[in-house]
């Protein structure tokens, strides 16, 4: 492994800078697998058909609501190799303004898009990596890519527009940029 140089290996965020991902809002959030691997079923006739890690990433996606109460899940689609999904921040979850906790000793400041994306994605691949375990399978590889995409929702209109984007995104799996026979 190459050492460490950070005019080589710098990464930038891609995240908007000073923006808290904390505040209630409405977050569409992409993350696909790693290399793109078609890994969470196939999509037939326009509708997703899920394989074993394909039930497992459903069941941890309508778990994000139940691990945290300030978040619901607005609309999501899982993809053979990525996923979209709108997440809603209600409200900040920390019994008080985050600055009065944030500024409290022992207060843990409100779960931010980040947390919530990582947790998801590490639960994800616990649950995985335990199946093929069980099922005397390799587990030495990935299948997370590094990071998500997020983009914050502004206003109804543009909400609307995502989840429609996400209802359709089977129908439109032959032309999507993420369907690796389109490469």
């Amino acid at each position: 492994m190459k050492k460490y140089d950070p005019k080589i290996h710098n990464r930038r965020s891609i995240r908007l800078e000073y923006y808290d991902y904390s505040i209630p809002d409405d977050y569409f959030i992409t993350i696909c697998t790693h290399n793109r691997k078609c890994i969470f079923g196939y999509i037939k006739n326009g509708k997703m058909i899920f394989n074993d890690l394909g039930r497992i990433i459903r069941e941890e996606i309508i778990n994000i609501s139940k691990r945290y109460k300030n978040i619901e899940i607005d609309e999501y689609i899982i993809m053979p190799n990525h996923i979209h999904m709108i997440i809603s921040i209600l409200f900040y979850d920390v019994g008080a303004t985050l600055v009065v906790a944030q500024n409290r000793a022992g207060a843990s400041p409100a779960p931010t898009i980040g947390d919530i994306v990582g947790s998801f994605k590490s639960i994800c691949f616990y649950r995985y990596k335990k199946y093929l375990q069980d099922n005397e399978f390799d587990t030495k590889h990935k299948f997370w890519q590094r990071n998500y995409w997020e983009h914050i929702i502004r206003n109804e209109k543009s909400l609307n527009k995502i989840r429609n984007y996400i209802i359709n995104n089977p129908f439109v799996w032959n032309r999507d940029r993420n369907n690796p026979s389109n490469f």
